[in-house]
């Protein structure tokens, strides 16, 4: 051998197996060793730090909640259960209930009860509290939520009312002894309520992810009513809230809760959803050092909450609802979201769950008469969470199966109720009792769902249409153009700038993709006569196309607005301009402008310049006949070149994309290539030339079959690509031809001899597509 890699693999390549299972043991015990250690050197630094409040106590704190929290979030997943219960069990491990009964004084010394002490980690736990709300609220599918509106409305309200009248009714019979003032019995009844009624949305969705029901109808139907739960559960959360802030209950104080409930939200959803969109744009696209838009969104979670405050609500509220504007913003990338996730899940959910089981102490439950009221009130909630939410889909219209997988789904209490009890304990309407019986309720229905939910979706087949649907939405999930998030449009105001605008709108327009346009030469074209209606720009022409888009897409019962950004560029060049755009993030950059092709035949120098400051996907179109004449219509017959290649395919998928935007017809045109053909006659294809053929075909036929829409089909044998390309057009009157090219190196922009020919001769408008 000749390094020492080469030895040590050799050495393991041949070990027995046995040898190996040896190695890989002591391997995971000297890890178990490394954390052990740890564990002991902290809790050695805590316990002599810890006779006055302490920053080296706040560290270990942290330490042990992050490190135990991974480390049981991290064996609950691998068991199939969520992460989140192992973080709140670990707080349970490290508290009072196994770690203060087995060692009292070091866990008093690394947890001390002291005000001061205490108050920093609780700083950490309260804003916790508030980002897991964002983060829940980011979660929300409002689309969804409308789609399914009426099912999930009916749900949703039967499985919050059932255990909500079982909580309210536990909670009035309770002994006193279990009440932390008994003159706010009435108080502790509604939290009690609350506390029995709401789904964690954030366990709900992962359980139906994991089990591949996402997508699925009834899976849509279980996260849509998760989704009203938890907003309707936090309107009547705030309202209880300020009532028990405000320490009484009469009519005067509830209706002061809610109408400013009312008039917060009417706010939010209306104006206060334009800012946060401008103010999330603003951060993205005009901050040049890290981190803008996260800094953006904190700063907006911050400030709503303090708004739900200000007007006596909770300020769980404004965070919540402050999450779900933000989880609509047009441009918040998944990256963006992911920072943001991943900051919350790593850091401040382990403390605040963590903190939460600190807070349970069950060693109290060794008294059997709290024992037996806390499986009373695990089952009253288990039932009338079952009760209502089988009710709810009964009334909705589901199956009985589909019911019964329903009741299961929202069994899930997991960190919902345990923010609902951490608060009413701050707050003093429940007590250290029922806030250890909530905790133990929420991890024991929680940790319940999940084989429940499984078995009974087991049970629920799809139907032939529902079949359909998801082989077109796993198709969308490896596709180009529905992966595409955000558009940008470098065009002129000549007759081709608008008919490259017309497409680039017809696209943008089929999922409401948020599209960015650089005005170019504004001033020249001005002076111009144009064949559109005057006053009429490329941003107009975009946003006109995109909107007749949305209204033809039946998918949306109400179409929304895209978001159309003009930008004119001053004192930069073009290229400048599309390089400094190009750095906020875009999938794909449409060029548009006067004169595509210059004398020689090749392309305008002006493009060569635009692209070169682009380095993802092009789009480049050169309108001939008709289309110059009426740029914002068409195009009405396109042809699409299939050669295999993924770039061929994605512009199959353009192709489509149009198609299921204007209702124009689609041919799909195979050309054998040239080596083919080459020689005094040529030759006979082979049998398996021709099944390339059909497949490459069948392909984009069965892609467009997804969206209904028919394409047609052609094969050239005898000829050149180029020429049988342009005589396809010709022949089927086709007024766009579709080209999935590559660049080639060099100075100029080059996509091959095929597509030099044809973007030279061809009497139709061509748009190539670029890897």
């Amino acid at each position: 051998m000749s390094s020492q890699g080469d030895l040590w693999h050799a050495v393991r390549e041949s070990a027995p197996p046995e040898a190996l299972l040896l190695r890989r043991a002591a391997c995971r015990t000297g890890g178990w060793c490394a954390v052990l250690l740890v564990f002991t050197v902290t809790c050695a630094s805590a316990a002599e730090a810890a006779k006055s409040p302490s920053d080296v106590v706040f560290l270990v704190e942290l330490l042990l909640l992050i490190l135990t929290g991974r480390l049981l979030g991290e064996a609950m997943a691998r068991i199939g259960h969520s992460a989140i219960m192992g973080q709140l069990l670990a707080g349970v491990l490290l508290g009072p209930s196994v770690f203060g009964w087995l060692w009292p004084d070091l866990q008093h010394s690394i947890f001390p009860a002291a005000k001061e002490q205490r108050a920093m980690i609780d700083a950490i736990s309260q804003f916790g509290i508030l980002l897991l709300l964002l983060l829940t609220g980011m979660e929300i599918d409002i689309k969804l939520a409308r789609k399914i509106g009426k099912t999930a409305l009916v749900i949703s309200l039967a499985g919050i009312a059932v255990p909500f009248a079982c909580g309210v009714m536990l909670g009035w019979f309770m002994p006193e002894t279990l009440l932390p003032a008994p003159g706010r019995r009435l108080l502790t009844s509604l939290f009690l309520g609350l506390a029995l009624s709401i789904s964690s949305i954030k366990i709900v969705a992962v359980i139906v992810r994991e089990m591949k029901f996402m997508r699925r109808d009834l899976g849509q139907i279980i996260v849509a009513s998760a989704i009203m739960e938890d907003t309707i559960g936090w309107i009547i959360i705030a309202t209880v809230f300020g009532l028990a802030q405000a320490n009484k209950i009469d009519a005067a104080s509830v209706a002061k809760g809610l109408i400013g409930i009312a008039v917060f939200l009417a706010g939010s959803f209306t104006a206060g959803r334009r800012i946060v969109f401008h103010l999330i744009r603003l951060a993205n696209d005009n901050f040049v050092s890290d981190f803008p838009v996260i800094t953006t969104i904190l700063v907006i979670m911050i400030a709503m909450a303090l708004m739900t405050h200000s007007i006596g609500v909770h300020s769980v509220l404004g965070a919540f609802v402050s999450g779900v504007l933000v989880g609509q913003s047009p441009i918040l990338t998944k990256h963006i979201g992911e920072q943001l996730r991943g900051l919350i899940q790593a850091f401040f959910m382990p403390v605040f769950l963590g903190m939460a089981g600190l807070s349970a102490d069950l060693t109290t439950l060794k008294d059997p008469a709290l024992l037996l009221i806390t499986l009373a009130l695990i089952a009253i909630a288990s039932i009338g969470k079952f009760a209502g939410a089988f009710i709810g889909g009964e009334i909705g219209g589901l199956t009985r199966r589909e019911a019964l997988a329903l009741a299961c789904a929202m069994n899930a209490r997991g960190t919902t109720e345990v923010i609902v009890a951490t608060i009413g304990l701050s707050m003093g309407v429940l007590s250290q009792n029922l806030f250890t019986m909530i905790v133990a309720m929420a991890v024991t229905t929680t940790m319940a769902m999940p084989p429940m939910l499984r078995w009974a979706l087991t049970r629920v087949p799809p139907s032939k249409a529902e079949k359909e649907r998801l082989e077109r939405e796993e198709f969308e999930t490896k596709g180009f153009v529905a992966n595409l998030k955000r558009l940008l449009l470098a065009a002129d105001e000549s007759a081709n700038g608008k008919f490259g605008s017309h497409i680039a709108g017809l696209i943008a327009g089929r999922s409401g993709m948020p599209t960015t346009v650089i005005q170019l030469g504004r001033q020249h074209f001005e002076k111009k006569k144009t064949n559109v209606e005057a006053g009429t720009t490329v941003g107009e022409i975009v946003k006109a196309a995109a909107e007749k888009t949305k209204k033809s897409n039946l998918e949306e019962s109400e179409p929304a607005s895209v978001d159309v950004t003009v930008r004119t560029p001053s004192d930069t060049t073009n290229q400048e301009a599309v390089t400094s755009e190009a750095k906020k993030g875009y999938d794909l950059l449409f060029i548009a402008v006067d004169k595509a092709r210059s004398k020689d035949g090749t392309f305008n120098p002006e493009i060569d310049h635009i692209a070169s400051g682009f380095e993802g996907p092009l789009a480049i179109v050169a309108g001939r006949r008709e289309s110059l004449k009426q740029p914002d219509t068409g195009p009405f017959s396109i042809l699409v070149p299939a050669t295999g290649t993924g770039v061929s395919r994605r512009a199959a998928e353009i192709a489509i994309a149009l198609g299921c935007a204007s209702g124009c017809s689609i041919t799909a045109l195979y050309a054998v290539p040239a080596a083919s053909t080459a020689g005094p006659q040529p030759r006979q294809r082979s049998l398996r030339e021709r099944r390339n053929e059909q497949t490459i075909l069948n392909d984009i036929v069965e892609m467009a079959g997804l969206y209904e829409i028919k394409v047609e089909t052609a094969t050239r044998s005898d000829i050149a690509p180029d020429e049988a390309i342009l005589t396809e057009a010709k022949n089927g009157r086709h007024d766009l031809i579709i080209m999935g090219v590559n660049r080639r190196p060099g100075d100029k922009l080059f996509f091959g001899d095929t597509a030099a020919s044809v973007f030279e001769k061809s009497p139709s408008s061509l748009l190539f597509l670029s890897s």
